[in-house]
């Protein structure tokens, strides 16, 4: 069996080193200013260095980035109103659970389980203030959600790594830990009755 291999004729065996060498005589050629420029003002465009004056864009008027959650809390750590604003989410078994489940994910390292501050790490590390103590269950819902969002003291913000709807069931199972610890007269009325 033949390698394959494919015969020219004679006049383009000769053309094709001739070809060879046209093509790169012509590739070696440069020119510094062309003939004839089809699009002066592209090529001629104002350069702009990024984030100077001038180069960046306002973005249009009512139109926010993708992904944005606005945050209308006070952002004083000191400020314990939390805004006035209400718990979104609704107290049902599903949000408890995902609470309880967050909660023992992020919180429960430094808090503990119970909210009583004890974590697994508080040999190494100040202990937290205990969500079982009075003035944290005095707090507005808001605030809570506002601590997990923006942070306090040694507490760093939760916010990349809880979205705004998680951290609202977290304050849900944090509110059930403080009445596990401090029932309310209706907590012990038997149901039904």
């Amino acid at each position: 069996m033949r390698p394959f291999s494919i015969q020219l004729p004679n006049r383009l065996r000769l053309s094709v080193p001739f070809l060879i060498l046209w093509a790169a005589v012509v590739s070696s050629c440069t020119h510094e200013k062309p003939n004839f420029i089809y699009m002066a003002d592209m090529v001629y465009s104002p350069a702009y260095k990024a984030q100077k004056e001038g180069s960046m864009m306002r973005p249009v008027a009512g139109t926010v980035p993708r992904d944005f959650q606005s945050y209308h809390f006070p952002t004083d750590p000191n400020d314990f109103s939390g805004g006035g604003y209400k718990n979104p989410i609704k107290r049902t078994k599903a949000a408890m659970a995902r609470g309880q489940f967050l909660f023992n994910t992020y919180c429960i390292v430094c808090h503990g389980p119970n909210g009583e501050g004890d974590g697994s790490i508080i040999p190494k590390f100040p202990r937290p203030p205990s969500l079982q103590a009075d003035k944290a269950i005095g707090y507005p819902d808001a605030y809570i959600f506002q601590m997990m969002s923006i942070g306090r003291g040694n507490m760093p913000s939760y916010a990349s790594q809880v979205t705004a709807e998680d951290r609202w069931t977290i304050v849900h199972y944090v509110r059930a830990l403080q009445r596990s610890k401090h029932p309310t007269p209706d907590d012990l009325k038997v149901a039904g009755k």
